[in-house]
């Protein structure tokens, strides 16, 4: 018998992957958007569209009827805005409805995607795992605190309420196809000689976005409940992000790198000029913070428990890199 599974946020570049293992597994797949959505994506996959926002109570129970496991792979990342009320109304009042609608359905799994945000800062030094406690809100912005947020609401609904949900800690996801994904620009424009500098000695947890979307697979049949499981193959530096890119794509590699003092007087400023035009910016203190600040990580318990063994993501970076001109090809053709 084919299971039948719901993938919420098909349209994004994580959920369309997920979307796309799980039909060439040979599932039957249904897919959540907004009407507004683009479905690039996932229009070559014989998939059931549902459509609605995250307040449409009675259309998500009827796109969760009969369906096996509900992968929530909404997000809202923009951690510069100056607002922090959309961040909050998607990726926490919006979800409370998903998971308020998988307990009435009585799906079998429920399986959240959450974010390496959420995981605290090693006192020693050790690369960090799921069993510390997230220390540092304050640092993160209205963008973690809200992530946090999602996460500890689907932790207490499995607690308190019964709800079999396991929560993936996804770390920066790069690989191909990417239609648009804001990290993957950078990748891009590495790619074909256009980014003149990288941000100095930064890094951060990454991993190849096919490797993050079979992790989603593997948590629905051999996570347990209730339980979080960080997903992320390595730290790295982007440096070695973009020159691994420029390599791939036969480009000039970025020139020099700039410094962490510059990059924050840059957020500073970007938090004035966010201040006196009244508009968001996307270079703010938090998102230079967010560069740099987060720490290396140990996905040992996602080997172990779900049997996860995630490929060397700068092979996703390189299949990225090769995807973006391809692209590029097609469309000067």
């Amino acid at each position: 018998m084919v299971d039948t599974h719901l993938v919420m946020g098909a349209s994004g570049y994580l959920g369309s992957h997920v979307t796309r293992q799980l039909v060439e597994r040979g599932d039957d797949v249904r897919v959540w958007v907004r009407r507004s959505s683009s479905t690039r994506a996932f229009d070559d996959l014989p998939v059931q569209r549902f459509h609605g926002d995250l307040v449409d109570d009675a259309a998500m129970r009827e796109a969760m009827r009969g369906v096996d496991t509900v992968f929530y792979c909404i997000v809202d990342t923009r951690a510069w805005l100056r607002d922090p009320a959309p961040l909050f109304a998607t990726n926490v009042d919006g979800l409370r409805h998903a998971l308020d609608a998988a307990l009435e359905m009585q799906v079998r799994r429920f399986v959240f995607c959450s974010t390496v945000g959420t995981i605290g800062i090693s006192a020693d030094g050790r690369p960090a795992d799921e069993d510390l406690p997230h220390t540092w809100q304050h640092l993160g912005g209205p963008y973690i605190q809200a992530r946090v947020a999602a996460e500890d609401l689907v932790l207490h609904y499995c607690r308190e309420r019964g709800l079999p949900g396991i929560a993936l800690c996804v770390s920066t996801t790069y690989g191909a196809p990417d239609h648009g994904s804001p990290h993957g620009r950078l990748v891009s424009e590495a790619a074909k000689g256009r980014l003149p500098a990288y941000f100095g000695n930064a890094a951060m947890e990454v991993v190849g976005v096919a490797d993050a979307a079979a992790a989603f697979l593997l948590a629905a049949e051999k996570g347990r409940v209730g339980e979080r499981y960080i997903i992320s193959e390595r730290y790295m530096t982007w440096k070695e992000l973009v020159m691994t890119a420029a390599e791939a794509g036969g480009a000039k590699p970025p020139r020099f790198g700039i410094p962490l003092t510059v990059m924050k007087a840059v957020g500073r400023l970007g938090d004035v000029v966010g201040r006196v035009l009244r508009r968001d910016v996307v270079m703010t203190s938090v998102s230079v913070r967010l560069m740099h600040f987060m720490p290396p990580l140990d996905h040992g318990k996602a080997t172990r428990e779900l049997g996860w063994e995630p490929s060397p993501t700068p092979e996703a970076v390189r299949a990225a890199a090769r995807f973006y001109l391809e692209q590029q090809r097609q469309t000067a053709g």
